[in-house]
């Protein structure tokens, strides 16, 4: 019998002008044009390598050695990554949606900001061919399905399948985990602050000293997950059916508010519904909302796509994942608000004239805007956005992953 030690390793090294042509074929392939092959880069030493940016989207990376490795801003769509060691490896802002990722390591990697929507992350083990056993496992990716100390902040996961993951002292903050599946999984000591874990299946589930603070918990299933010890502090929850401020509908008080928005005071009432949630309400598309004075509250997930919040106190509000395309929010206060995953785009957030020569800026300072999309639909209106951007307090907020007019620079 040959001793273990000698057995013929599986993992092959390439000259890196060979892994750099099966890359450039590779993107003939997905291009279709001639000479193009789809990349077979399984069990190949790429440890350390740069890949920033490569397009391996479909490729075939079973078992490879990516530890170290830089693959910021990588497609991986639909790529095969079963067995691949990446721990350690640098995956930022990289799109692995919908990537066989069974029995990957990730332990210790980053990826934030990274799309791993609808990828499959369980645990599994490769067999090889041996010639005394017949089959053997192969060890070199140490221990499959881990994700613990990985970095996925902002990260997308939405809809993966994570049942029985490993992902102790993972940091989840502001990640998409809605609908995924978290079945029996191992997240002790994670963080998973403002997380979005709609419908998500957190059954048996072992999350004894995690940290959900205002995570999002709508619909989500922890039957018979072990939540001891666990942070559940301003964790959101499904809103009641009807609100009511001073005995009135809620409804009823934005009604009041529009009237004396339109009426300049003359009749009605300027609302004012700090830590109110306007869930109930499911939309405010177009409506007239300036000067609402609503710190604190929740619209979380909402249309308000067009809505008039000039001069609007939104401190500490909650609009994480909200509509507010063309929304005018000039002269807004927003600082400290949730706009993670917020629609933005070709919203107005210049500053809003109040007298002659007298201006009100909109101030998004530490505002946490992770994953909004701030771009323009226009050349023009890029031009007014980023002149709005740049006249907008953004004093520590929160940009990464945030999507910019190509010509704006954050």
């Amino acid at each position: 019998m040959r001793p273990a030690s000698s057995r013929p390793s599986l993992i092959r090294n390439l000259h890196p002008s060979v892994v750099r042509e099966a890359v450039e074929a590779h993107g003939r392939f997905l291009k279709g044009l001639p000479a193009g092959r789809r990349a077979v880069l399984s069990y190949v030493n790429l440890n350390n390598y740069d890949l920033d940016g490569v397009e391996l989207s479909e490729a075939d990376l079973t078992g490879a050695l990516l530890g170290g490795a830089s693959l910021r801003g990588a497609r991986l769509v639909r790529a095969t990554l079963y067995g691949a060691d990446l721990r350690d490896s640098d995956l930022r802002d990289a799109n692995l949606s919908s990537a066989d990722m069974r029995g990957a390591c990730l332990r210790g990697s980053n990826l934030g900001g990274a799309d791993l929507s609808r990828c499959d992350l369980r645990e599994g083990l490769t067999a090889v061919q041996d010639d005394t056993k017949g089959l053997r496992i192969l060890d070199h990716a140490k221990r499959p399905g881990e994700l613990d100390y990985a970095l996925l902040q902002g990260a997308n996961l939405s809809g993966a399948q994570m049942s029985g993951a490993l992902a102790r002292r993972a940091d989840f903050t502001d990640a998409d985990l809605s609908h995924v599946n978290l079945r029996g999984a191992k997240l002790a000591n994670a963080c998973l602050d403002r997380a979005d874990l709609s419908g998500a299946n957190l059954q048996s589930a072992d999350l004894t000293k995690v940290s959900l603070r205002r995570a999002v918990m709508v619909g989500a299933d922890t039957s018979g997950a072990d939540l001891s010890a666990a942070d559940l502090s301003e964790v959101l929850r499904a809103p009641p059916p009807l609100i009511y401020i001073d005995d009135l509908p809620l409804s009823e008080v934005i009604e009041a508010h529009e009237l004396f928005c339109r009426s300049h005071g003359a009749a009605g009432k300027a609302a004012k519904a700090k830590g109110v949630d306007f869930r109930p309400l499911r939309r405010l598309k177009n409506r007239l909302l300036s000067g609402l004075v609503a710190p604190e509250a929740v619209f979380f997930g909402m249309d308000l796509e067009g809505a008039q919040l000039q001069a609007a106190n939104l401190v500490g509000a909650d609009l994480r994942g909200a509509k507010l395309r063309g929304a005018d929010l000039r002269g807004a206060r927003l600082m400290g608000a949730q706009l993670s995953r917020a629609d933005l785009s070709n919203a107005k957030l210049g500053p809003l004239k109040i007298g002659e020569g007298r201006v009100l800026r909109t101030d998004l300072s530490r505002a946490v805007l992770r994953g909004a999309d701030l771009r323009g639909a226009s050349a023009a209106r890029v031009r007014l956005l980023e002149a709005d951007l740049d006249r907008a307090k953004l004093d520590g907020a929160d940009l990464r992953g945030a999507e910019f007019p190509a010509i704006f620079g954050v």
